[in-house]
């Protein structure tokens, strides 16, 4: 089939859903344009910051759209392009963005709380403590997969020390990467104080992104995957700890430039070359690679269909920069919709790539990507070299943007799962965990040690936990829903689906790390071999986590059921 008609019916797909479906969400549950929103309210220059709602959209869509929906789709494209494409615009329209939707509309109308704070509220302290806890340990997951990306793109050296033949390339991205977050911060300065809005803003972004390619282009840096790795942790430091507008807003916005002609290359590159499809339709149920089609595809495409980290995102930072309600259907609909047109393209460019017999291109889903999206703007006379390094830093950028994300909601979980109502007489103890630097310095630590696992290895981890923890918030915007005498009806399909989904992964996943430790140790020790620990270490950790996890999420289950049942309809109907 050719790739431009897929394209094209998604995309008719995915706009028709968000003027239909999406806005019929916002009339329904209710948006007020003359409503003062939380950042308006609340300003304190640092968190809560009035932005612009195309700013507030670029930094949704640039925290949102990870490494998610790139290799999601590509690697579940195993079981068919078919299935891929049902579930990405299923998921993505009546899943991922009514949840995102829903955790940005549900904050903004309680003052910009976060989901666990909402949770409290709406279910139950226990809850609340126990949903800060699965956060915790989610977030410490998505920075250990994605920082181990990063680093792994700017890579130099193969295992025996010998340069790769990217190195060039690589060192070229790896710098440019560090020249957008100098750049970023001059911007933020810049906006602080002449305040510019439009085309200003815009030109001055794109004057920024030319110069750091133009530095990164002559000046690459060539590094180890260890290197990079301790520049990765460093940057997200800051970005946890730092304003929103000194750094993390104005690095969204100048990424989201490079998102845009990234997916713009690879449209028109489609519609250019209109390359076939040779990935195969539908394989089978059951693919000896991944497992059975229920539940692994729908927790391997993640971010492209509906991922729970979105929530995170809408209701940790967003909500406390929409400037004005009627900003909220492009920024919690509209940025996941366009993330679901960034799989489709994805799911594309790795068919056009696979051989004609269907068997898939090699390498890792962000190389297959890379190459795909490179070679299309080669065709428009692109130099390969600046193709090359442009996409590179576009992968990594993908993996970035939410690295920094993550890093300051996993911080502020772990500050509001320690942290009491009157903090000014709160123990010592207390006062050090709520600490910005240290609960910053504790969740990347627990992420730096995961990291040890490898992305690879912890991938199908993370999309079980991302996808739980979608469920978890659609049980408590029911809540919210209920109580507030709007309808609620839309999120129940959804709910059960992704509860079904998750546990059985979850389930599976548990199963398999058991069998890995038996099979080991049965090998290892008569043998007197030591394989059995390093098998331990990559596998008794994820093994660890999926129990804490399955506990975790069968117990906010628990609770939220114990909190919709006892909720009374219309009960806040008039406050909120």
């Amino acid at each position: 089939m050719n790739t431009l008609v897929i394209v094209l019916i998604a995309a008719v797909v995915l706009v028709c859903a968000y003027a239909g479906y999406g806005r019929w969400l916002a009339k329904t549950w209710g948006v007020d344009p003359n409503a003062k929103t939380p950042a308006v309210r609340l300003e304190d220059g640092k968190d809560y910051v009035p932005t612009n709602g195309w700013t507030v959209f670029a930094h949704q869509f640039s925290s949102i759209a990870g490494a998610g929906p790139v290799t999601g789709a590509i690697q579940a494209a195993a079981f068919g392009w078919l299935p891929v494409l049902l579930w990405v615009l299923i998921g993505g329209v009546f899943f991922g963005a009514v949840t995102d939707f829903g955790a940005l509309y549900a904050s903004v109308k309680n003052d910009g709380k976060s989901m666990g704070l909402l949770i409290e509220k709406y279910i139950g302290k226990t809850g609340r403590k126990l949903f800060l806890l699965f956060c915790w340990l989610f977030c410490g997951i998505v920075i250990a997969a994605f920082a181990d990306m990063v680093a792994g793109t700017f890579n130099a050296f193969d295992a025996d020390g010998a340069q790769v033949e990217a190195a060039f390339t690589n060192g070229s991205a790896g710098m440019v990467s560090i020249m957008f977050m100098v750049f970023a911060v001059i911007f933020g300065l810049i906006q602080k104080k002449f305040n510019f809005s439009g085309w200003k803003e815009a030109v001055v972004g794109i004057a920024f992104i030319v110069l750091s390619f133009v530095v990164g282009m002559n000046c690459p840096i060539i590094l180890g995957k260890a290197a990079w790795s301790y520049i990765t942790f460093i940057y997200i430091f800051f970005a946890a700890v730092l304003p929103m507008w000194l750094l993390k807003q104005p690095r969204d916005y100048m990424t989201t430039f490079m998102f845009g002609a990234m997916i713009a290359g690879a449209i028109v590159g489609l519609l250019v070359a209109h390359p076939t499809m040779n990935l195969p339709v539908f394989t089978g149920f059951n693919n000896e690679k991944l497992g059975t089609m229920f539940p692994i595809l729908f927790v391997t495409v993640a971010c492209g269909a509906v991922s729970g980290f979105h929530s995170l995102v809408s209701s940790g930072t967003s909500s406390k920069t929409v400037e004005n309600e009627k900003d909220m259907l492009k920024v919690g609909y509209g940025a996941m919709v366009l993330e679901s047109l960034l799989a489709v393209l994805a799911l594309c460019v790795a068919g056009a790539a696979a051989a004609a017999d269907g068997t898939p291109a090699a390498g890792t889903p962000f190389q297959i990507f890379s190459r795909g999206v490179a070679g299309f703007f080669e065709m428009f006379g692109v130099p390969v070299s600046i193709a090359t390094v442009f996409m590179t830093m576009c992968v990594s950028a993908l993996a970035l943007t939410s690295l920094d994300a993550v890093a300051r909601i996993g911080r502020m979980s772990f500050q509001e799962l320690f942290s009491v109502d009157d903090m000014e007489h709160a123990e010592g103890w207390r006062k050090l965990f709520c600490n910005v630097y240290f609960s910053t310095f504790v969740t990347l630590a627990f992420g730096f040690l995961l990291t040890q696992i490898g992305y690879a290895n912890i991938w199908p981890l993370f999309g079980s936990a991302n996808q739980l923890l979608s469920a978890l918030v659609l049980a408590t915007l029911c809540v919210f829903l209920k109580v507030t005498g709007r309808n609620n009806k839309m999120l129940f399909p959804p709910l059960v689906i992704m509860l079904c989904v998750t546990f059985t992964a979850l389930v599976q996943r548990l199963i398999a790390m058991v069998k890995a430790i038996s099979a080991a140790a049965a090998t290892a020790i008569p043998a007197g071999e030591t394989t059995w620990g390093a098998v331990f270490i990559a596998n008794g950790l994820q093994l660890i986590l999926a129990i804490l996890l399955i506990v975790l999420g069968l117990n906010i289950v628990f609770h939220s059921v114990k909190g919709y049942k006892a909720s009374e309809k219309n009960s806040e109907k008039a406050a909120v």
